[in-house]
């Protein structure tokens, strides 16, 4: 009988593995009061985070291996790293406080992809339980990024805003709040031209002012879910009068 090596396959792992390096980094810059730069690392991480995974289903090498090393990355990327640079940047002014909100940050992460990889298989695919964590670090970076952008570096200044977007972006995470996952687009199909306008003038947008428009984007996606939840809800109480009516 032959055995065969074992092996693992380099293409997404690459991906993988940059997207870590990203997330360290900016644990690093931070370490070094360079806030920007930490900060875009983790969009930087995010960006790689979403190729990963595609290239490996397009590319047909998905591992359990991948799987569980996406979501180590994950945990350093839009865990740790964030948790870490807001904690630098703006909350160690509020002492145990600040690094317990900190804390709060890491933890709901950990809890948050825990949860996606024991659910993922029976979990409706266009909808994420809660907020996706490189959702919640990409809004922790960008009020951060826009912040330097602007000079508001007073860290005890800003706290009434970070204090509470860091906790609450926790919160959000560990909810059962819904959110749009977009995995329902096929990137392999075609699309009308109109499409392919419409991404160039995003990408247009986005380049005017990358620190203002990801974080108006980051922080509109955030309240999403909330305003999507109580609108559902108002439907299922009006849905319900009319019923009791017609009865």
């Amino acid at each position: 009988m032959i055995n065969r090596r074992r092996g693992i396959y380099i293409l997404p792992n690459l991906f993988t593995t940059a997207a870590l390096f990203a997330g360290f980094y900016s644990i690093v810059a931070a370490m070094n009061a360079r806030f920007e730069s930490a900060a875009i690392a983790i969009f930087v991480a995010m960006i790689l985070d979403g190729m990963d995974g595609r290239i490996a289903r397009l590319t047909n090498t998905q591992t359990d291996f991948g799987v569980e090393y996406d979501s180590l990355s994950d945990m350093v990327s839009f865990g740790l790293a964030p948790a870490l640079v807001v904690y630098q940047w703006s909350l160690s002014n509020l002492g145990k406080l600040g690094w317990l909100a900190a804390f709060i940050f890491a933890a709901a992460t950990a809890l948050r992809l825990a949860r996606f990889n024991t659910q993922a298989a029976s979990a409706d695919k266009r909808f994420f339980q809660g907020l996706p964590c490189p959702a919640a670090a990409a809004l922790i970076a960008g009020m951060i990024w826009f912040a330097e952008s602007r000079g508001l570096v007073d860290g005890t200044g800003i706290l009434f805003i970070t204090f509470p977007i860091t906790v609450l972006a926790g919160v959000l995470m560990v909810s059962n709040i819904r959110y749009h996952s977009f995995k329902q687009f096929d990137l392999k199909g075609r699309v009308p031209f109109v499409t392919v306008l419409i991404i160039v003038l995003v990408f247009v947008f986005i380049a005017s002012e990358p620190p203002l428009v990801l974080f108006l984007i980051t922080f509109s996606y955030a309240v999403s879910g909330p305003a999507m939840t109580l609108v559902l809800i108002r439907k299922h109480r009006a849905a319900r009068k009319m019923q009791e009516t017609i009865k």
